[in-house]
């Protein structure tokens, strides 16, 4: 049993697009979403369109959140975020918003390695982020209260491993605005077959300079550009 788990897609169908591409060609038997379909990117419509045409397991983000229930997104406090989703509000339908709120925080999944969770930022909110670089004490006891094999979380936009005892944690990273300082878009496989779970970390390549011009053309701040262009961040 193969999963693909990917996360962040901020608003980016040209990375989507070559994503789907990719899981053409390393077949799997099912994809997660982990969060954040919109903020930052342009095509913030097109790609919650896309999500539901394939009918791909989705959980809510914290860009997600804050879209749907118009939380924060101050375009007077000068922050790019805020910009950006501020102009994502006008530009989604109402039945696009919708279908935000409607994402639930999390999943779980039965494999034949166990049991898989999922969540963008911890297991009930999405604006919070799970350290994982944390203690494996507290890790340790996270697994054990979610009694799972393998915890999937997104967010940091750089792609992550880690082994502490029993339980696989994974960042997939970002399909749409890595920060791994090389352009491309991040995707988890994570092969649940024999006593422990494989996981391999892949970046598929799109044409990142379309990305960052309909950023451009939209009038967004030019510096997601940059960061679409380079992978990192200043």
């Amino acid at each position: 049993m193969r999963l693909a788990f990917i996360s962040d897609l901020h608003g980016n169908i040209h990375a989507l697009t070559a994503v789907k591409r990719f899981l053409s060609e390393n077949v799997v038997n099912g994809v997660v979403v982990v969060g954040d379909l919109v903020g930052y990117g342009a095509s913030p419509g097109p790609v919650i369109d896309f999500v539901r045409r394939e009918g791909w397991q989705t959980g809510l983000g914290s860009s997600d959140l804050r879209v749907a229930l118009e939380l924060g997104g101050n375009p007077a406090r000068g922050g790019v975020a805020d910009q950006i989703l501020e102009w994502t509000r006008k530009v989604l339908s109402a039945e696009q918003r919708d279908f935000l709120r409607r994402l639930p925080p999390g999943g779980r999944l039965m494999t034949p390695v166990g049991r898989v969770r999922f969540f963008h930022g911890s297991p009930h909110a999405p604006e919070q982020r799970l350290d994982l670089m944390a203690p494996e004490r507290e890790l340790e006891d996270l697994a054990e209260t979610l009694g799972s094999r393998v915890i999937v979380v997104g967010g940091s936009h750089v792609p992550f491993v880690r082994v502490v005892g029993e339980t696989t944690f994974v960042d997939p990273g970002s399909v749409g605005l890595s920060l791994n300082s090389e352009p491309g878009a991040d995707v988890a496989l994570v092969d649940c077959v024999g006593r422990r779970p494989r996981v391999t970390l892949h970046k598929v390549p799109y044409d990142y300079a379309s990305s960052a011009f309909d950023i451009l053309a939209w009038n967004l701040p030019p510096v997601v550009a940059d960061v679409i262009r380079t992978g990192r961040m200043g």
